[in-house]
C-alpha cells in the first residue's frame, strides 16, 4: 500500500510514490529545500535530496538511505516551532564541531549522523531561556532546564524516547555507556548537567553568560558522571 511511514522502504528514490515520499517532502521543505510536497518522488524531488546530501557531506546520490533519513528528520524536526533552525547544518571540515558567531554549532563534516542530529536540534533550542522543569512535559516549550536541554537533542536524534532528570543520567540509561564517548560525553551529578558534542560544550550555564548553550569553552568535571549514547 502507499501509506507508509518514512524509512519503511529503504533506500526511497526517484519514481516512488506514496505517503513516506510525502513526509520526505514536507522534510526537506522544512529544511529549506524548495520541493512540491505531492507524494509523487520525481526530478524535483531527486534535485533537492541531492542539494540536502551535499550541503550535508553524505552521498550525493539522490538515493535516501537510513542515514539521509535520520540527519533530515533530526534537522526538520528540530527545526519546527525554532525558526534559527530551518537554515541547513553548517558543516566544519575534520572531526570537530565549532561554535560560530552566531553562537550556533557548526557541524564536523566527518560526524556520524546522529551527532549532527544532535547539533541540529541543540541549535533549533540553543538561545531559549532557561525554565526550570522545561522540556520535561513537552518536547517544545518556551524554555528549558539543563536536563530537559540535553534530553530535547538525543530524543531528535532518535537516542532516547522521553526526557530525564540530570540524576537520570547518572547511572545506566536506555542505550547508554560509561565515560567519556568518542563523540557525546555526557556530564550529570544530582544538581546539574552537560554534555559535549565533538569538542563544543552544550550547558545551560553558557547561555546564562554567552547567550547561546554552545561554548568552546569547557568546565571543571570534577563531581561530575559522564556518560555517553552507545556507539558515540
Amino acid at each position: 500500500g502507499k501509506s507508509r511511514s518514512l524509512g519503511d522502504r529503504i533506500p526511497v528514490r526517484q519514481g516512488m510514490s506514496g505517503h513516506d515520499v510525502k513526509v520526505l517532502q514536507d522534510f526537506l521543505s522544512r529544511v529549506g529545500q524548495k520541493v512540491k510536497v505531492d507524494g509523487e518522488f520525481g526530478a524535483g524531488t531527486t534535485t533537492a535530496v541531492k542539494t540536502f546530501e551535499k550541503t550535508n557531506a553524505l552521498d550525493v546520490d539522490g538515493l535516501v538511505d537510513a542515514n539521509d533519513i535520520a540527519v533530515l528528520r533530526g534537522q526538520a524536526e528540530a527545526g519546527r516551532d525554532a525558526p534559527e533552525a530551518e537554515a541547513p547544518l553548517a558543516l566544519a571540515p575534520g572531526d570537530k564541531a565549532k561554535v560560530g558567531p552566531d553562537g550556533l554549532a557548526i557541524a564536523p563534516e566527518n560526524a556520524p549522523a546522529e551527532v549532527k542530529a544532535i547539533l541540529a536540534a541543540g541549535n533549533a533550542i540553543a538561545k531559549k531561556p532557561y525554565i526550570y522543569g522545561g522540556g520535561h512535559g513537552r518536547w517544545e516549550d518556551r524554555g528549558y532546564d539543563c536536563s530537559g536541554s540535553v534530553s530535547y537533542t538525543l530524543y531528535k536524534a532518535g537516542l532516547i524516547e522521553q526526557s530525564m532528570a540530570s540524576g537520570g543520567y547518572m547511572g545506566s540509561w536506555p542505550k547508554s555507556g560509561t565515560g567519556a564517548g568518542k563523540w557525546v560525553s555526557i556530564y550529570a551529578n544530582e544538581g546539574h548537567m552537560y554534555m559535549v558534542v565533538a569538542g563544543i560544550r552544550y550547558d545551560t550555564s553558557a547561555f546564562k553568560s554567552e547567550g547561546s548553550r554552545w561554548s568552546a569553552s569547557m568546565r571543571p568535571t570534577k563531581g561530575y558522571v559522564v556518560t555517553h549514547p552507545n556507539g558515540l
